[in-house]
């Protein structure tokens, strides 16, 4: 590690964010501080473990900048870590988005699961987040099936099979009067709130007329689903005394672990909970905040949140531009306690298989490290590529830090027409992945894992070559079997590496991550791919109707289900009765 003594000394004691380099001169660690000289110095002149100590070990200079205030150089660090996405802050572990209850603002609205929620213009019609999916699911069915809402995600000609069994209003063919529709509305938002009067009351009144026609079986799963909503408003009721929405948080840090705790309140209900333990470099106060921040760029914001007394206040509130309050007693308080026991009961839980699984991962990145020759080894890309008989390639790229998937960081590609073979594709893929690194000066990989021997890594050197870049390569090379075999490096030399080892483990790890990933994406456009190249040989069909049919039907087998009258809705008869004669050959 460098001596910093004289470069400590002239740092300010003002407010400001600080970013840690490494020898290449990429940042790898970006954090705010209220006195920067402190915080710096508390970097190498105290014993440090864990992930700090992979840090300081990598350290190789530091820059910052001073702002005028802390609500400044939090503004300022959040900002260099998207820039930048240093490989040492905050990785969340579990990186998924939770779903939201939509009921749709339309004439004649519908009710669904979604979870890109940053896509939706009025987010007043959102009820959740729930952590829990099947819970989602179960309410949604459970008021489709009570409330005839729409069920088609566009309106038909003639009624269907929901309307035959009273589970829709027909509103394709029927004239709905708009106070039927907004008192149905208004129900279906009370229960979503917590309030079950007038579903229940819905219920029992279907139960009674089932039971009265001794349709017993159609009584009892009606009683069933009374039970299920009772059971579940006891389990979430919070003794608040009003009908209150926010989130509240608290953590538990110890021995380079943290752990955090988010209650979701609304309504005065606990609609879930969400928990996370984390590496940490110890800033505990700034990671928490650094971690709230990334968390809600994935949702919505609460209209208010609590928070611990260890927290800031009113940075929180100035950053979020929301309410933002600290109970200091009563029931608020106990819920807050609450959270931070539930945080450490997380910990006391995991913390053992994290800590046994960071030690595992640490070990086989310092023998992957010692192999290679490397000064230093944490973040890796992979690359991978999918096709359907020669046609419609895709390539997938992954990152890991520390052998851990950073998804945030993952990338699709799709290949050129023109392209017909894998290694073309892959060519294709790398160029334009290391082009722009160098474009947009971004970081590089320390290492970059290919999937096959001399032939792929050859590729990737040629490449890299071409862009005049230096990053070490290693192939993962299958044998007959299609499994993997052995580790060649950028000189075509086998490494020592055991396959009963963790470091074989980790790294074949990656290269059935890669794998999935492309396979995934192949996948999620073939459909519309062959749909595609299938209406170019449609006559009457040029680029606009295609389009226009993509954006309709969006799959080969929603078009061949569709009637010769909903053909024509889009791209008129004509045209219609030969794609739907062209349909019906297939």
């Amino acid at each position: 590690m460098k001596n910093f003594k004289e470069k400590l000394s002239l740092v300010p004691t003002k407010p400001g964010s600080y970013q840690m380099k490494n020898k290449d001169g990429v940042i790898i660690y970006v954090g705010k501080a209220k006195n920067l000289q402190r915080r710096l110095r508390s970097y190498f002149t105290r014993t440090v473990t864990g992930k700090t100590k992979m840090l300081v070990d990598d350290i190789d200079d530091f820059d910052y900048i001073v702002t005028s205030s802390e609500l400044e150089s939090l503004i300022l660090e959040i900002t260099l870590i998207k820039k930048y996405d240093p490989k040492y802050n905050i990785l969340l572990r579990d990186d998924k988005s939770y779903p939201y209850i939509e009921l749709t603002n339309d004439k004649y609205p519908t009710l669904k699961i979604v979870r890109n929620v940053h896509r939706k213009k009025n987010k007043n019609h959102l009820y959740g987040p729930y952590p829990n999916v099947l819970a989602a699911r179960k309410t949604v069915n459970m008021i489709n099936r009570i409330y005839p809402l729409r069920k088609c995600d566009k309106l038909k000609k003639n009624v269907c099979l929901y309307y035959h069994i009273h589970e829709c209003l027909g509103y394709c063919e029927k004239d709905i009067s708009k106070d039927a529709i907004d008192e149905m509305k208004k129900e279906i938002i009370s229960f979503l709130k917590g309030d079950s009067t007038s579903i229940c009351k819905k219920i029992e009144e279907e139960m009674k007329v089932a039971s009265e026609n001794l349709n017993y079986e159609k009584a009892l799963e009606l009683k069933n689903m009374l039970e299920d909503i009772d059971t579940t408003l006891k389990k979430q009721k919070i003794d608040l005394n009003n009908n209150a929405n926010f989130d509240l948080v608290n953590f538990y840090y110890d021995q380079n672990y943290l752990g955090i705790e988010l209650f979701f309140i609304r309504q005065g209900l606990l609609f879930g909970r969400h928990n996370e333990i984390l590496s940490s470099l110890g800033d505990v106060e700034n990671e928490v905040v650094e971690y709230l921040i990334k968390f809600y760029d994935k949702g919505i914001l609460p209209n208010e949140l609590v928070i611990p007394e260890e927290l800031d206040e009113t940075l929180l509130k100035d950053y979020f531009q929301i309410k933002v309050s600290k109970p200091q007693k009563g029931k608020l308080k106990k819920l807050v306690d609450l959270a931070r026991e539930n945080a450490r009961e997380q910990m006391d839980l995991e913390k053992e298989s994290l800590k046994r699984d960071d030690e595992e991962r640490i070990k086989a990145l310092e023998e992957l490290r010692q192999l290679l020759k490397l000064e230093s080894l944490h973040r890796m890309e992979s690359f991978d590529n999918s096709h359907l008989f020669g046609t419609f390639y895709v390539g997938g790229m992954v990152v890991f830090d520390d052998f851990l998937p950073n998804k945030d960081l993952y990338r699709k590609y799709k290949i050129s027409t023109d392209v017909k073979d894998d290694l073309s594709a892959m060519k294709e893929v790398l160029y334009r992945r290391y082009f722009k690194t160098i474009m947009e000066e971004s970081y590089q990989p320390d290492l970059i894992v290919m999937d096959g021997g001399r032939t792929q890594i050859g590729v990737a050197k040629e490449i890299l070559a071409s862009l005049h870049l230096d990053i070490p390569i290693i192939g993962l090379v299958k044998d007959k079997g299609h499994r993997t075999s052995y580790i060649m490096n950028d000189q075509f030399e086998v490494l020592d590496v055991s396959k009963d080892s963790k470091l074989f483990l980790f790294l074949t790890r990656i290269q059935e991550e890669v794998h999935r990933y492309a396979i995934t994406y192949h996948r999620n456009i073939k459909a519309k791919g062959a749909l595609s190249s299938f209406l170019d040989a449609v006559p009457g069909i040029g680029e606009v109707r295609k389009k226009e049919l993509l954006k309709k039907f969006g799959s080969l087998k929603k078009m061949k289900e569709a009637s010769l009258e909903e053909l024509k809705t889009v791209i008129g008869q004509d045209v219609a009765e030969k794609l739907f004669s062209y349909l019906k050959e297939l």
